[in-house]
């Protein structure tokens, strides 16, 4: 009981609340998935035929589009969220258009972690640790861990480094967290009029 108790200590002392932890722990999954994606990724894609494929990025825009609704469930957004909320969409579904499987899964991927590492600097602000400038510490960790991804991809087989992976994601993260710190903003603007 002991040993729980110090090690309760030491995370609180670290991290601001539990829900800074899962946030953390979430980064972290999203990390995981990237890389382990570098190693099984291709070999997985060479196995689909385009149906498949298409199959699984319709299962994706589901998951997108429900954790878009949850959200905006659980916080409850105003007339102006939701018209952000709707054109954010709209902007992200003409993109997955225009892009091929491999561009969409960076799109998922980077957008997914980028919002992870800005929740939880959000949290931590919120809970009274002073970070200058959340978003821009988000979207250089993106950029930095995009970076890697690529450079991991030097040492794989059938794998290619290309350093416009680096800019589109960098672009995804710096999308992502603009998308985010707007609707951030208009709540807090929401708030402050009502």
């Amino acid at each position: 009981m002991l040993f729980i108790n110090e090690k309760k200590y030491f995370m609180m002392a670290f991290f601001t609340t539990s829900r800074e932890i899962r946030l953390w722990f979430y980064v972290i999954l999203v990390i995981v998935a990237i890389i382990t994606t570098l190693i099984y990724g291709g070999a997985m894609a060479s196995t689909m035929d385009q149906e498949q494929q298409g199959a699984l990025f319709f299962f994706t825009m589901i998951a997108i589009a429900a954790t878009i609704l949850l959200h905006g469930f659980i916080t409850r957004p105003g007339k102006a969220e939701i018209t952000i909320w709707l054109g954010l969409t709209a902007v992200y579904i003409m993109l997955f258009a225009r892009l091929g499987f491999a561009e969409r899964s960076h799109l998922f991927e980077y957008s997914v972690l980028a919002i992870c590492i800005h929740k939880a600097l959000i949290e931590r602000v919120q809970n009274g640790k002073n970070i200058p400038k959340p978003g821009l510490i988000t979207f250089l960790a993106a950029f930095v861990i995009g970076g890697l991804d690529e450079l991991i991809q030097l040492f794989l087989p059938n794998r290619v480094f290309d350093i416009v992976d680096i800019l589109f994601n960098g672009f995804v993260a710096f999308f992502a967290i603009g998308s985010s710190s707007v609707i951030l903003w208009v709540r807090k603007k929401m708030s402050t009029h009502k």
